[in-house]
């Protein structure tokens, strides 16, 4: 089993939009891959509520059966659109990949 864990600082306008009405938009991408991309176990994504300057804005963490199904999802076209828009609103990211 790979767990994919992601967190994401926003910017506070992007696109249009503001952090709050792009941490949803970004929820809702993300969990509507789970319907698209077979090879994903799991899939929750959180919206922080924390006040802390040191806290993120959005978490993402997922399940994938081995690594070669990981690297199809990270290749997969819907997951790559979702990426480009995700790299548009966020200023900084941190993951961790490990094997279970």
């Amino acid at each position: 089993m790979l767990k994919h864990i992601v967190m994401w600082k926003l910017l506070d306008h992007a696109e249009g939009s503001s952090k709050t009405e792009n941490a949803l938009i970004m929820k809702g991408m993300l969990e509507a891959l789970k319907d698209m991309i077979p090879e994903i176990e799991t899939m929750e994504v959180g919206i922080n509520i924390n006040p802390s300057g040191a806290a993120y804005d959005v978490s993402l963490y997922s399940e994938f059966k081995d690594k070669a199904r990981f690297i199809v999802y990270q290749k997969h076209p819907d997951h790559l659109e979702v990426a480009e828009f995700v790299k548009k609103i966020s200023s900084h990211r941190s993951v961790v990949d490990y094997l279970v």
